[in-house]
């Protein structure tokens, strides 16, 4: 990584790297958020079925 920040610096290209290390860290964050975001739906879904559970249980013994 060293030889291709010094190549885009010497061709005058920071700006250009800048808005690749910007957009990069952009995407990671996004693909980060949509994985807890995917994790936090399945906790929630869980707890419903378990809630439901515990209705159908309950309702059996009235």
């Amino acid at each position: 990584m060293d030889e291709l920040t010094k190549t885009v610096v010497e061709r005058g290209d920071l700006a250009h790297l800048a808005l690749f290390l910007w957009a990069s860290g952009a995407s990671a964050l996004l693909v980060w958020s949509l994985r807890e975001l995917a994790v936090a739906n399945q906790r929630f879904n869980a707890f419903v079925r378990e809630i439901a559970s515990l209705n159908r249980l309950f309702q059996g013994r009235k």
